[in-house]
């Protein structure tokens, strides 16, 4: 196999020529997008499309990084705030209604822990998944391998090794599960703060169009 072929494979492989010409696409498309006027929000919106191919309602404020973009893929809704990297070495599937906050990272792409090893310029990529309304803070990093459930919420500077269930707020280095998420939170927005009666009728009106 080629690089390229053992790379899509899983397997480790070398970033040769062949494989560093398939980053030039995704180099200059962001290259645009991070250089596009800020306040330019349809141009922002059609780059993010054509950078990350099928999506639909996907807002990325940039500056944003990433290795091919096309092996990402994105549900409804999708948005990543300032600074986000996603090294897509290997797929990186992301479901509907989530949100990344500042310098949230997704990591695929790993490399040998022994030296020698590690020296042969031999790396590698691990699927990451993130499931459906899942909201990851502030300088989080997904590491390869990794499987965050269904309405997840992911603590600000938390370095997630492991699987997150559904349901979960979790948080740490390494990141790990604080507790689930209730009905309890429903009407809540920051620690046991609850919405204003106005704030709250016009949320539920917009929970009913969403449902």
């Amino acid at each position: 196999m080629n690089q390229i072929e053992r790379r899509d494979a899983g397997l480790p492989y070398i970033a040769d020529e062949s494989v560093m010409e398939q980053m030039k696409q995704a180099r200059r498309l962001t290259q645009e997008l991070n250089t596009v006027d800020r306040s330019d929000y349809k141009k922002i919106a059609e780059l993010t499309k054509k950078l990350l191919g099928k999506s639909e309602g996907a807002m990325i404020n940039p500056p944003f990084y990433c290795d091919y973009g096309y092996h990402i893929e994105v549900g409804k809704n999708f948005f990543a705030n300032y600074n986000c990297t996603i090294l897509d070495v290997a797929k990186v599937t992301i479901g509907d209604n989530c949100q990344m906050a500042p310098n949230a990272a997704i990591y695929t792409a790993g490399h040998p822990v022994h030296p020698d090893t590690r020296n042969t310029a031999y790396e590698y990529g691990i699927p990451v998944t993130i499931g459906d309304n899942v909201w990851i803070g502030g300088n989080a990093v997904i590491c390869p391998g990794v499987h965050i459930g269904n309405n997840v919420v992911i603590g600000a500077g938390s370095v997630v090794t492991k699987d997150i269930p559904d349901w979960s707020i979790a948080a740490g280095n390494p990141c790990r599960v604080i507790r689930k998420i209730t009905e309890a939170d429903r009407k809540l927005y920051f620690g046991k703060l609850e919405f204003d009666d106005e704030g709250w009728t016009d949320a539920c009106r917009i929970m009913e169009e969403n449902a």
